[in-house]
């Protein structure tokens, strides 16, 4: 084992003696959310992962695709429609009236979707703050099948 392994190894058993509290800063690091239903085995595992690729990088893109193939064809689970690929040009404006009031969502340039002067990372997320019910955002929009293209 060289240096570098046994290093990771190291900071990689050293995940289990870490407060929950460390764990998810580290986790904070890595992912954007956390997960619905954590537990400690999850989070150490996954964040065991994102140390490894760190150090040795990750998965080539066609072993990826290949074991997403495999898995996809062995699952019991039913497969979750991918998400729709929307590319707005920035400035581009999205009305949708709602609650007697006109809404009106601006797509910066940085990809963000701003709401009232708030920024969203998703349609979803701006049509949930308005409702305040969990609503698809293109559905609320009103987009068609396939997005803006």
């Amino acid at each position: 084992m060289n240096e570098k392994q046994a290093s990771v190894a190291a900071r990689i058993s050293e995940l289990s003696c870490l407060p929950m509290a460390e764990l998810w800063t580290l986790w904070d690091r890595y992912f954007t959310r956390r997960p619905a239903y954590p537990n400690r085995t999850h989070v150490e595992s996954r964040i065991a992962y994102k140390l490894q690729e760190d150090a040795f990088g990750g998965l080539a893109v066609a072993t990826r695709q290949r074991l997403e193939a495999i898995g996809a064809k062995h699952s019991k689970i039913k497969q979750r429609a991918k998400p729709r690929e929307f590319n707005f040009a920035p400035g581009t404006v999205l009305l949708r009236e709602w609650g007697e009031r006109e809404h009106k969502v601006t797509v910066s340039a940085t990809g963000l979707f701003e709401y009232e002067g708030r920024p969203f990372k998703s349609l979803t997320a701006v049509a949930r703050f308005i409702t305040g019910t969990r609503w698809s955002g293109p559905l609320f929009f009103g987009l068609a099948q396939g997005g803006a293209k």
